[in-house]
């Protein structure tokens, strides 16, 4: 565990890390002061090369100290340790979610969204989510830094974004997409609103599924409460705010040639974002 005042590691940062230094200057000299939100401005912060702090200042400061510690440390950095720190059943299982397991033992099992049955397996980790399962055995956990490998050479979209994105104002999920089409879940928190923009390529209709959003769409601003809807033409400026106390959740369609997310133009943001997201 690493010890210092910010101060005094930026200094030995810009001395044996200095193109680091001078990346993460960078960027920062480029967030909106005084916004809610500061996104990380990518253009700036690409330029800075991957290195952990170990090897760019630990191990060549002349001014650290070691100090010894016992204090039963785990970084609970792979889900190995996670299955060694908890409570296990009867059979050495740790369960988590909807799953169902017959003849299984000594594994890690969870579930974040769906039915996961485990049959005769022993020393495994199954982990399923809305992005992907994972299955290994436990002596193996570590090795998954070669999947996210893999999945970057493949330039597989799961390698730098999920299907539950989060947002300042809260989150979306891509439920089904296909040529000409895109379907989201989109959640508003409370006192939260989308950024005023349009799209050049696609139209949305909207459907309230709980709580009730202000829509404003060009010069028109309106209410829409459960189950009631509304279309947003192609070309149209749009936004969703919350300004009530719980969560306001609206089905999205969108419609178009394209659906990427380049083909937004914001215009007013509260978060002080000036790129697209």
């Amino acid at each position: 565990m690493f010890m210092f005042t910010a101060s005094r590691y930026l200094q030995e940062l810009k001395l044996y890390g200095n193109d680091i230094f001078e990346s993460c200057l960078a960027a920062y000299a480029q967030f909106e002061k005084g916004a809610e939100f500061q996104p990380i401005p990518e253009a700036h912060f690409s330029t800075c090369h991957s290195d952990s702090i170990d090897y760019a200042v630990m191990e060549r400061t002349k001014t650290a100290a070691v100090i010894a510690l016992e204090a039963g440390w785990s970084d609970l950095g792979a889900w190995d340790a996670v299955w060694d720190l908890q409570a296990k059943d009867k059979h050495r299982n740790i369960i988590s979610g909807d799953v169902l397991t017959t003849e299984t033992k000594g594994s890690y099992i969870q579930s974040g969204s769906r039915l996961v049955a485990a049959v005769g397996v022993q020393d495994t980790v199954i982990i399923e989510t809305v992005d992907a399962i994972l299955v290994a055995h436990k002596d193996h956990v570590q090795s998954v830094k070669q999947i996210v490998k893999q999945l970057e050479s493949h330039n597989r979209e799961g390698s730098i974004s999920h299907r539950v994105m989060k947002r300042p104002w809260g989150s979306y999920e891509s439920l089904a997409s296909g040529q000409g089409y895109q379907v989201k879940h989109i959640v508003v928190n409370p006192d939260a609103a989308l950024s005023l923009h349009m799209h050049k390529q696609c139209s949305e209709h909207w459907t309230v599924i709980k709580g009730e959003g202000l829509i404003t769409c060009d010069d028109n601003e309106f209410k829409l409460q459960v189950s009631e809807s509304t279309f947003i033409p192609l070309g149209s400026q749009h936004r969703l705010s919350n300004s009530g106390e719980q969560p306001v959740e609206i089905m999205e369609v969108q419609i178009g040639d394209y659906l990427g997310a380049d083909d937004k133009v914001r215009f007013e943001d509260k978060y002080g974002r000036v790129t697209i997201d």
